[in-house]
């Protein structure tokens, strides 16, 4: 269920979004409030699950991170089960950044981050390939990155 929210709890949600480490008295000028009501604002949208957590975006490649791949992935099976395990097992893999069930050509895309190709081929063959309900496998490899954001898009 989406959440109701004011104008000032949209500005303060889209202040956070862009500097998560912004200190209460920097949110309150930024929004228009002075510090106790924004504090009282900013626990209240923590308290209701609106801000989940905060947290420190890193730059992959300085990390020698570089590569980053769209994987789709087709099951043996579409049932619950197969869905399940995929699901817990795909979850415990660090170079998986985010993965999605879908509708369409394949069952699951997934966002892999590792350091090189070689990496990530011996990432797909030694453990993605492995899991008992995957099919095959197939691999996008981007280019160049245009636009990448955390943000939300907030009305």
């Amino acid at each position: 269920m989406s959440e109701v929210l004011d104008p000032v709890d949209r500005r303060i949600l889209r202040e956070l979004q862009r500097n998560g480490r912004m200190s209460n008295v920097e949110l309150a000028n930024a929004v228009g409030l002075s510090p106790s009501p924004c504090l009282r604002r900013v626990k209240l949208l923590e308290e209701k699950g609106i801000i989940d957590r905060y947290i420190a975006v890193l730059n992959a490649p300085r990390l020698g991170l570089g590569l980053t791949v769209f994987t789709r992935v087709w099951f043996k099976t579409q049932d619950a089960e197969t869905t399940n395990q995929f699901a817990e097992t795909v979850r415990k893999f660090p170079e998986v950044m985010e993965c999605y069930l879908t509708t369409g050509e394949c069952d699951a895309i997934l966002r892999v981050v590792t350091t090189d190709l070689h990496a990530y081929w011996r990432f797909q063959s030694d453990y993605l390939m492995r899991i008992p309900s995957v099919q095959s496998v197939k691999t996008d490899v981007p280019m160049e990155t245009i636009k990448r954001s955390h943000e939300l898009p907030l009305p």
